[in-house]
């Protein structure tokens, strides 16, 4: 019952603490993660790039074949009106990056956790069994 409980108050923190950034902070915060991990942003600024910019879906990524090569695509019609293009090797790393940033997020949260720790007094802490 106490670990669901546990679980419960994280994801409810993590919820919350991602509920403070807005949709262009986050799709900006991925777009720098994006370049940092080596995807190539090339600007939607001809009436040929911007209709084609309007064909990928917005702000996922899209996976294709060129010349034998994995291309991955990542269209931005809001923040950048952009397109970013990326390789095997950026989006390797592009995920790595994310999955070390979820991971601090974690480690973070759960630091706050501690210092915010309930006390059990009387009733002889986390241990005690009702």
């Amino acid at each position: 019952m106490k670990q669901c409980s546990l679980a419960g108050l994280v994801l409810t923190i993590g919820l919350a603490l991602a509920g403070c950034q807005s949709t262009t902070e986050a799709v900006q915060n991925k777009e720098d993660m994006l370049s940092a991990a080596g995807f190539v942003p090339q600007p939607a600024n001809t009436p040929e790039r911007q209709a084609t910019l309007r064909k990928f879906p917005p702000n996922k990524f899209v996976q294709q074949v060129k010349n034998n090569q994995m291309v991955y695509v990542y269209a931005d019609p809001i923040v950048c009106q952009c397109v970013y293009f990326g390789d095997q090797t950026a989006y390797a790393q592009f995920r790595q990056m994310v999955f070390a940033k979820k991971l601090a997020d974690e480690r973070q949260m759960t630091a706050a956790m501690a210092q915010d720790a309930f006390d059990f007094g009387p009733w002889g802490g986390p241990g005690f069994m009702f």
